[in-house]
C-alpha cells in the first residue's frame, strides 16, 4: 500500500495491474528506484526498466495514459464551489482556503507531464480565483506598471507623510515597515479609504498612480528596495522574495506560509492599521534578523 501511494503521488500511469509508467528523466528514474528498493526490502519483487516507444503512434498512446483533464475539471468545479463561500469569510479563513487550493493546483501541475488545453483552462480559473480573493483581502490591488526604477536619495525623503490603502495586507504592511525601518524613520502614515483620498503632499505607495507601486515583475516592497539602493542587503532581498510570493505568486519561500498565517491573525485582532503595523513590524524585524543571520552564516561558510 505504501508503494502504491508513492506511485500514485508521482503520477504514474497504469499500463496493467502491477506495471506503472513514467516519462523518462533521471530524477523520475531515481524516484522509481527508491520505490522499487523499498518493495524489495519488504520481501517483494520489483523490476525497473526503460521502455522507449516503438513509434509515434505508440508514443501518443502512452501519452494519453497521463491525461489530467478529469483532475483539472474537478479542480475547476472545486474553485466554482469555493467562490460561493468567499463572502463573509475572515482573512484567516480565506488565506487557509487559498493555501489549500494552491496546493491542490500545484499537485496536479507537478504530475501533468504533457499539459494540454485543460491545464490552460485550470490556470486561467485559478488566476481568476486568486484575483477574486485578492479583491476581498486587499481591495484596490495595483496593476503592474511598465518603466524603469529611478534611484533616489534617502536624504530627500525624510519626515514625510506616506499614504496607502487601509486594511493593510502583505505588500503594504511590509512596505510601510521598510519605509520606517530603512528609508524614513520619522515617517508618518495615512491609511486611505480609497486611493482618491490621498493628500496632495503625501507619498503614495501600493496603488495605481502612486509614487511607489508595482513596476514590471516587482511588487511595491521590491520597488522601494531598488529605488533607495538597498539591494546590497541580502536579508531584505530574501524578505522581498517572501512578499513577492505572497502578493503575486512565484517561487515559494519556506517562511511565507507562517508569515501569512500570523498576518491574517493579527489583522483580525488589531483595532486599526497603526496597531497592525506595530505588531507585524516586530514580526518582520524577527524575520529580517533570521535572514540576516542565515546570510552571514552562508558567507562565512563560503570563505572557509
Amino acid at each position: 500500500m505504501r508503494a502504491w501511494r508513492a506511485l500514485k503521488a508521482k503520477g504514474c500511469a497504469v499500463l496493467r495491474d502491477g506495471i506503472y509508467l513514467l516519462p523518462y528523466t533521471d530524477e523520475r528514474e531515481d524516484g522509481l528506484r527508491d520505490v522499487a528498493n523499498g518493495i524489495i526490502e519488504s520481501g517483494g519483487a520489483a523490476h525497473l526498466l526503460r521502455a522507449p516507444s516503438l513509434d509515434a503512434s505508440q508514443d501518443a498512446e502512452f501519452r494519453t495514459l497521463f491525461d489530467r483533464s478529469d483532475d483539472y475539471a474537478n479542480f475547476i468545479r472545486t474553485l466554482a464551489d469555493a467562490r460561493k463561500t468567499i463572502s463573509g469569510q475572515s482573512a484567516a479563513d480565506l488565506t487557509r482556503l487559498l493555501r489549500r487550493l494552491r496546493k491542490d493546483h500545484e499537485t496536479i501541475r507537478a504530475i501533468d507531464y504533457f499539459p494540454n488545453d485543460a491545464a490552460t483552462r485550470a490556470d486561467v480559473a485559478w488566476q481568476e480565483f486568486v484575483a477574486l480573493v485578492d479583491t476581498v483581502l486587499s481591495p484596490g490591488e495595483p496593476h503592474r506598471a511598465e518603466g524603469s526604477i529611478r534611484r533616489l536619495s534617502r536624504d530627500e525623503y525624510q519626515r514625510r507623510t506616506w499614504a496607502t490603502r487601509q486594511r493593510l495586507w502583505v505588500d503594504r504592511v511590509a512596505s510601510a515597515w521598510l519605509i520606517r525601518r530603512f528609508i524614513d524613520p520619522q515617517a508618518r502614515f495615512v491609511w486611505l479609504p480609497s486611493p482618491d483620498a490621498c493628500p496632495p503632499d503625501a507619498l503614495g505607495f501600493d496603488f495605481d498612480g502612486a509614487a511607489f507601486t508595482h513596476v514590471g515583475e516587482r511588487v511595491t516592497f521590491e520597488v522601494l528596495v531598488a529605488s533607495f539602493g538597498l539591494e546590497e542587503d541580502a536579508a531584505l532581498l530574501r524578505l522581498g522574495e517572501m512578499v513577492h510570493a505572497l502578493d503575486v505568486g512565484g517561487a515559494s519561500v519556506p517562511e511565507a506560509i507562517g508569515f501569512e498565517a500570523v498576518m491574517a491573525g493579527a489583522r483580525q485582532r488589531a483595532s486599526d492599521d497603526d496597531q497592525l503595523l506595530d505588531e507585524i513590524g516586530r514580526v518582520l524585524d524577527s524575520i529580517y534578523a533570521h535572514f540576516a543571520t542565515g546570510t552571514k552564516n552562508n558567507n562565512a561558510g563560503s570563505r572557509s
